[in-house]
Formats: structure tokens, sequence, C-alpha cells
């Protein structure tokens, strides 16, 4: 998604906890023509994320474009489920985003545009065993959006849910390699998981011009998984 929108002509600005990942990603984009900065925080923090929001605006002045990608997965049964893990999922794939578009949407709602893309998943639509924490977690994460989307829509800012199936990711391999993942793949539509490739048009379109009267609104780029 970062070298698709730097292609598309934006500056970017990579953020996580990891700055070798990030400077690895940044130095990529700027090998292609782009310009781009690293910045390490936790967006848990809501501390952190102020200052990460003040390195970019310093970097590039504002920001027109927040991708709320961070999160993590994986598989506990609710029996079994207990309250650190709970909380884990609810800081990084909730929290998380929540207070990006706080302290983002504060800068955007000065300049009044934006666009906010909350990244959630495919089985906030699905019913799956074992994946309560998560699934729960990105289901608020879709309704938090839409929450956000009337709120801001004053300010002529977009706030909409990128919401991915399964692509070739490292942290959906592990389940992938799996039995149970083959077999999951077998049921999809397509037969096959999502290439990375696939979804740089989506993450270009909803932070285009092109979605000028959107927000609010899913869309689902997952190979057609939520129909079976």
């Amino acid at each position: 998604m970062a070298f698709a929108l730097g292609e598309a002509g934006a500056h970017i600005a990579v953020v996580s906890r990891t700055l070798p990942d990030l400077e690895k990603v940044a130095e990529e984009i700027r090998r292609q023509g782009g310009k781009a900065l690293a910045v390490a925080a936790d967006i848990t923090s809501a501390e952190e994320v102020e200052a990460m929001v003040q390195q970019v605006l310093a970097e590039f002045g504002h920001i027109d474009i927040l991708v709320n990608n961070a999160g993590m997965g994986g598989t506990t049964p609710v029996l079994e489920l207990d309250e650190a893990e709970w909380d884990r999922y609810m800081a990084l794939n909730l929290k998380g985003p929540v207070l990006c578009a706080k302290y983002v949407g504060r800068e955007m709602v000065k300049r009044q545009q934006g666009k906010i893309i909350n990244v959630s998943s495919v089985l906030s639509h699905l019913v799956v065993r074992y994946m309560a924490a998560y699934a729960s977690s990105k289901a608020a994460l879709e309704h938090f959006t839409r929450v956000l989307a009337l709120e801001l829509s004053r300010y002529n800012i977009q706030v909409n849910t990128l919401c991915p199936g399964y692509f070739a990711t490292p942290m959906s391999q592990e389940f992938l390699h799996s039995k149970a993942g083959q077999r999951m793949v077998e049921g999809l539509p397509f037969k096959r998981i999502g290439e990375l490739e696939e979804i740089r048009g989506a993450v270009v379109f909803l932070a285009s011009a092109a979605t000028s009267y959107i927000t609010g609104s899913v869309l689902l780029i997952d190979g057609g998984h939520s129909l079976v």
C-alpha cells in the first residue's frame, strides 16, 4: 500500500515500532523516485502517536491521507482467552487506529480535507471458531469508521474501511500453510488467496479524489470469501 501510494505521487510516512524494517521500505520508495520518512512509534500510546504526527508534519507540512494498517492476528478459543491477550488485540487493532485518527484528524480538520482508511478484515463479516478477539476488534473498527465518518463529514474528510481477505503476508503464512488453511483456500471462489499487487488499486482509490462523495463505506477485497 505504501508503494502504491508513493507511485501515485504521495509522500509517504511509514510507521511502526521497528525502525530498521521501516527504513527498508522508505529506502525502496526513495529508489523508485518517491519521498519517504520512517517513524518509529507505538500506536497504542497517545504520547507516541502525537509525537509521530508532529514529526510527519515537520517533514511534510501536512497530512492528507491516513492508512490505519497496524494489527495482530491469532486464534484462541474463548474459554482459553485470558484478559491480557484480549487487551492486546483491542489495543493494537482498535485503540491504535482510534488514536491515529484522533491526532491526524485534528490536523485534517484545520485544512478541511483528508482521507482516513481503516484496514479491517473479512473476518469481521464471517463467524469463524477461535477468532473472537481478532474478529471483534475488526468489527468494532468498522463501526468506529462509520461513526467517525459521520463526525468528520462536515469537514470534508472521508473515512472508509478497506476490508481484505487472506493475502500472502507474514501474518497469515503459518495458517495458510496448515491443513486448515489449505482447506479454506480450496473453499474460496477463486481457489487462491490475494496477491499483494491486488490491493494496490483499492488503497489508491480510497485515498483519491474519486471517493469525494464516499464515506462510511466498506470496500471488500476478499476474492469472494465473504460470499461462501
